[in-house]
C-alpha cells in the first residue's frame, strides 16, 4: 500500500469469494463483520486487496491523505489486520491477544482462532475511535 491506494467501487464480497484457501476465506468474512459490527461502517475496498473501514485524514511530513483507521487483506502468510493506533504502544492489549506479530499498523496472524476476541476487540475500537499513524497527524475524520 501507498499513496496511491484508494478506495475503490470494487465489491468486498466479490473479493473475498476469489479468496482460494478456505480458513483464510472464512478469517476474512468473520474479520469483515466484526468490523461492521464495532465501526458501523461498510467494508469497502482500499486498492485491490485491502478492505478498509471508514477514513480519516492525515498529514505526515512527506505525505498526506484519507485512509481507514481499520482493515484487513489476505496475504500468503497469513491475515493481516491495519490497525491504525500505533500498535507498537499497545503492549498490554498485545501481551493479552495470543499468537501474533506487528508491525507499525500491522497485526499479522495465522488464523483468526490464534487471538482471544474480547481483546482484538478492544484494539479494533481503540483504532477506529482514535486512529494515528505514526509520524503523522490525524488532520479529521472524513466520511465513510
Amino acid at each position: 500500500m501507498g499513496l496511491n491506494t484508494r478506495k475503490e467501487k470494487t465489491a468486498v464480497d466479490k473479493f473475498l469469494d476469489g479468496v482460494k484457501d478456505e480458513q483464510m476465506r472464512l478469517d476474512c468474512i468473520a474479520v469483515q463483520k466484526l468490523m461492521e459490527e464495532l465501526t458501523g461502517e461498510p467494508a469497502a475496498m482500499w486498492g485491490k486487496v485491502t478492505v478498509g473501514f471508514g477514513s480519516f485524514h492525515y498529514r505526515g511530513k512527506t505525505s498526506e491523505g484519507d485512509w481507514f483507521p481499520v482493515g484487513f487483506a489476505p496475504r500468503k502468510q497469513g491475515l493481516v489486520l491495519y490497525l491504525h493506533c500505533i500498535l507498537e504502544e499497545q503492549t498490554a492489549l498485545l501481551e493479552k491477544l495470543g499468537d501474533h506479530k506487528i508491525g507499525k499498523s500491522c497485526l499479522y496472524l495465522n488464523k483468526l482462532e490464534d487471538v482471544h476476541p474480547p481483546t482484538l476487540k478492544k484494539l479494533i475500537r481503540k483504532a477506529y475511535k482514535d486512529p494515528k499513524i505514526a509520524g503523522a497527524i490525524t488532520v479529521a475524520a472524513a466520511k465513510a
